[in-house]
């Protein structure tokens, strides 16, 4: 069986010849690349239960990521994950048993409650490799 790489996306890049060329290296070597878009509400939707929204803007997410990567011949299989993303996070590696994590992250000023402490969480929690990357504006 060949390398599964799981990608969590906070974000889109447009291309993806605009990604690391690391990132593109671990795209180009997986036998089988899932992606996960956890919904990422804002605190006050996500206190007062109301992610319906971001749900929605998750699913637009994974599916731009699903198809820049089936035009750039890499198919991938993908779902909108939990809230949480450190949930969404296990949720996906109980379901791929990925041998490589990518972790797209939102810009800084894109960026909201829930990156805070998450890289530091998911290193602490996962035993496997993990690339983080920060997307480029755009």
């Amino acid at each position: 069986m060949g390398a599964r790489l799981l990608i969590a996306v906070g974000g889109v890049a447009e291309s993806v010849e605009e990604l690391p060329s690391g990132v593109r290296l671990l795209i180009d070597a997986a036998d089988e690349i899932t992606v996960i878009a956890p919904s990422l509400p804002g605190r006050l939707d996500w206190l007062a239960s109301d992610t319906d929204k971001a749900t929605e803007r998750a699913d637009a997410r994974l599916r731009a990521v699903l198809g820049r990567l089936d035009d750039a011949g890499s198919p991938a299989r993908g779902q909108v994950g939990a809230d949480d993303p450190l949930t969404a996070f296990d949720d996906a590696i109980r379901d791929v048993s990925p041998d490589h994590l990518v972790i797209a992250l939102r810009r800084d000023d894109r960026a909201d409650w829930q990156e805070r402490g998450l890289i530091d969480a998911v290193l602490a929690r996962f035993a496997i490799p993990i690339t983080v990357f920060q997307l480029p504006e755009g």
